[in-house]
């Protein structure tokens, strides 16, 4: 029996893409009219996927996504010939990651969850990046786990026992709930029960991300909403 749900949060509770492309536009202010945000955004997320790989693929221990997320900056600049951005200005869009803005039936439909499992986040992002997007979007968790807690990134199934003991429960007492089937993948083979829910517009109009709905999962949801009416909410 379902008594608690994990959500991924960049991704499948916030939409990363809208946000940090408006930032982007916000905070270069006109100096770079012809520039391909979309793509930049597109291609800085593809590198932070590449650098937490290659963290564990080296066995390097923790490292901040902050940090990450900050170099990576700085390589994608580079690659898209993006210049005049100051060292402020380059931390201040990375930040943007913290400044995240959540699906429009994500609130509703936590909330609605709420009434009947316990909620909590697993995410990569650091844990105070996590309370950053949390606080600022409303998010209604009962709790919050992240990556650095347990010291390695997902699909490291470490990360998912951290989140299990945490609550006190049995892998089969949990729900993972991610937009991103390795996550599932990963949690499904620890006892997890699994819900996929597709974001279609998660890289944007025209990017490339895959929602079709598999029998693998024990849920497939359009949205939250859709969710918590699968699961009796």
């Amino acid at each position: 029996m379902v008594k608690a749900l994990l959500f991924d949060v960049q991704g499948t509770a916030m939409d990363f893409h809208s946000t940090v492309c408006g930032e982007a536009q916000r905070i270069s202010a006109g100096r770079h009219p012809g520039v391909d945000w979309p793509d930049m955004v597109r291609r800085w997320r593809a590198s932070y996927f590449a650098a937490l790989e290659a963290a564990q693929t080296t066995h390097q221990g923790w490292v901040s996504v902050h940090s990450v997320y900050r170099d990576a900056l700085d390589t994608v600049l580079d690659e898209c010939d993006i210049t005049g951005f100051t060292d402020a200005e380059r931390e201040e869009l990375t930040l943007a990651w913290q400044r995240l803005t959540p699906w429009p039936d994500v609130v509703a439909g936590l909330t609605r969850l709420k009434s009947r499992f316990t909620l909590a986040t697993l995410s990569n992002a650091d844990v105070a990046a996590v309370v950053n997007i949390s606080k600022r979007a409303g998010l209604p968790w009962d709790t919050i786990f992240a990556a650095e807690m347990a010291g390695v990134f997902k699909p490291d199934p470490a990360i998912y026992r951290m989140a299990a003991t945490y609550l006190g429960l049995d892998g089969t007492d949990i729900m993972m709930v991610a937009a991103h089937k390795y996550d599932l993948r990963a949690a499904a083979r620890l006892g997890f029960h699994t819900a996929f829910v597709a974001r279609p517009l998660e890289f944007g109009a025209g990017g490339d991300v895959d929602v079709h709905y598999s029998d693998e999962f024990d849920i497939n949801a359009a949205d939250f909403l859709d969710l918590a009416q699968q699961l009796g909410c």
